[in-house]
């Protein structure tokens, strides 16, 4: 996948927007019960997805992997249904897509994780 950190990058500002949005909805109606729903969507989604995708940048070696398309399919995904399951689990005390997400999250987390001790063994050569 060609420059992942552009993907990492889009897809955390699509999620940015999400999670404004519904902030400035919540704030409107003064009914702040999604507050969960928009912290994710603002911390996994737009800070953690940016973050990877400044890293790939930094780092095009890692980007140019494919363990990086892997990680960016893994987190995108969870990046997306996790403030989903997190709202099923507000609205309607349905908590089975918010755990299967943040595992999935964590997986994502994992793989840069790996990525990243990929970095410092090639540094370090």
């Amino acid at each position: 996948m060609k420059r992942i950190d552009v993907y990492f990058l889009l897809l955390a500002c699509i999620l940015l927007v999400c999670g404004a949005t519904l902030g400035i909805v919540m704030g409107a109606r003064e009914d702040f019960q999604l507050v969960p729903v928009h912290a994710h969507l603002n911390l996994a989604g737009w800070a953690s997805l940016a973050l990877f995708g400044l890293t790939y940048r930094a780092y095009p070696e890692i980007g140019a992997t494919s363990l990086a398309r892997y990680h960016f399919i893994v987190s995108g995904v969870a990046s997306v249904l996790l403030p989903i399951g997190i709202g099923l689990a507000v609205l309607r005390n349905s908590p089975a897509l918010a755990i299967a997400s943040s595992i999935l999250w964590l997986l994502g987390v994992l793989m840069f994780l790996i990525q990243l001790v990929r970095l410092l063994r090639t540094r370090a050569a």
